[in-house]
């Protein structure tokens, strides 16, 4: 039996590209909100997390915050993509809609075959 959630995940997996894709974009300069942590408050869920996990929602047909909250707790990919965080479906939809991902995700959902 594997012992962790990489052991999981094949070397092939999509997922693994997910992650090195957001890892190496720099989000700061694509002005996404939340990149520097606030002074004040508790942390947040930094925007490279979220932001695999959108991927991984439109790629897999899972556009919705509710689904993709469901996801983030259930489904092993997405557990190993976002380190086993569980962003609820509010944090979810607020980051897509501070950063304008609805009309960026349909643009890539085109492109894709």
């Amino acid at each position: 039996m594997p012992e962790c959630l990489d052991d999981f995940i094949d070397e092939s997996n999509p997922v693994r590209v997910i992650d090195v894709f957001v890892d190496a974009l720099d989000l700061a300069e694509l002005s996404f909100e939340g990149v520097a942590p606030a002074a004040t408050g508790r942390p947040s869920y930094h925007p490279s997390v979220l932001l695999k996990l959108y991927i991984y929602g439109y790629l897999n047909r899972v556009q919705s915050s509710r689904r993709l909250e469901r996801e983030a707790g259930r489904n092993v990919e997405a557990m190993w993509l976002l380190g086993r965080l569980t962003p609820d479906h509010k944090t979810i939809a607020d980051f897509r809609k501070d950063n304008g991902l609805a009309q960026g995700m349909c643009t890539l959902r085109r492109t894709l075959p």
